[in-house]
């Protein structure tokens, strides 16, 4: 029997936590927390764990998840990677069989999706589900390019069939099963912010359990894709936020990312591809060498923050 098979998958009938991290965004973590305590299926607990430490956040759990409201304040600022951590340790201390992953400023798109989460992983036996995300001001769009095969959707409608294997956007909305942290762990907390969902989604595909992507629901989220920049074509991306900061941890964690077991095939595409989109596109031979310094600096996991 494989080791997959022997990890127990999502079921339906387990007590399920969501967990939902946040920072001095009181107003659109209400948003999510009205969706996420409206839904059909069941939740056990609602978690949220808050970098900011506000007693105005506490006040909106108690008011809107009542008894299952669980507040957890953190008074040092542990980005989504440690709030996901914290959460995500949490819910399994109190025994949730599986955890439900949501962020302050993204929501679920109706009172189903969980429901629905759960039809799919059980039809398909997988031990992590997804909804695709969509962009919330518009969710006929995708709020992040997304890929089959050879080709980049950025459009809902693109999508073909009902699943889409292998596949899963972390943390929005992402249904895990606690039996599959036992083989990945919780996201790690030196990563801060960006990239620790493609660190921890690195870890599931490595892992030989069940994922994949239920495209027949949805959570809406900011869109993210202006960030991602065609370059050849089309034929590929390049990530380039719009600020300093967030450039800084997505390029230094990055760094770190693709030298890790089962993603050293990245690097000389990363360097192609960065390549390309500095001194091709955007001409600027300073803007590649800052980043190249970045990528050393998450290889030699040097972790310190700007």
């Amino acid at each position: 029997m494989s080791e997959s098979r022997e990890t127990p998958t999502l079921d339906p009938h387990g007590t399920t936590a969501a967990v939902i991290v946040t920072h001095k965004r009181v107003e659109l973590l209400r948003n999510s927390l009205e969706q996420v305590v409206s839904q059909t299926h069941p939740i056990g607990w609602v978690i949220v764990v808050d970098n900011g430490a506000e007693e105005a956040v506490k006040q909106l759990v108690s008011d809107l998840a009542g008894q299952r409201g669980v507040y957890l304040a953190s008074h040092t600022n542990l980005g989504g990677a440690g709030g996901f951590a914290y959460g995500f340790l949490h819910a399994l201390a109190l025994g949730a069989d599986a955890i439900w992953c949501a962020d302050d400023d993204g929501r679920p798109a109706d009172n189903s999706v969980l429901e629905e989460l759960y039809r799919v992983a059980a039809r398909e036996k997988l031990h992590q589900v997804s909804p695709v995300v969509c962009n919330i001001e518009a969710p006929d769009k995708l709020a992040f390019p997304l890929r089959q095969g050879l080709v980049w959707h950025r459009r809902r409608e693109e999508l073909e069939g009902d699943f889409l294997p292998d596949y899963a956007s972390l943390f929005n909305g992402a249904l895990i099963a606690a039996s599959a942290m036992e083989r990945i762990g919780v996201p790690d907390y030196r990563l801060f912010i960006r990239g620790d969902e493609v660190e921890y989604h690195r870890r599931l595909s490595q892992s030989g359990l069940s994922y994949g992507t239920a495209l027949t629901t949805a959570y809406v989220h900011p869109d993210g894709s202006s960030e991602f920049h065609p370059i050849m074509g089309g034929r590929a991306h390049a990530q380039y936020p719009d600020n300093p900061t967030k450039r800084f941890f997505t390029y230094r964690n990055r760094g770190y990312i693709i030298g890790q077991r089962g993603m050293k095939a990245m690097q000389l595409q990363e360097v192609v591809r960065f390549g390309w989109f500095f001194l091709i596109q955007r001409k600027s031979p300073k803007e590649f060498f800052q980043w190249l310094k970045l990528l050393r600096m998450g290889a030699r996991e040097d972790f310190r923050r700007p």
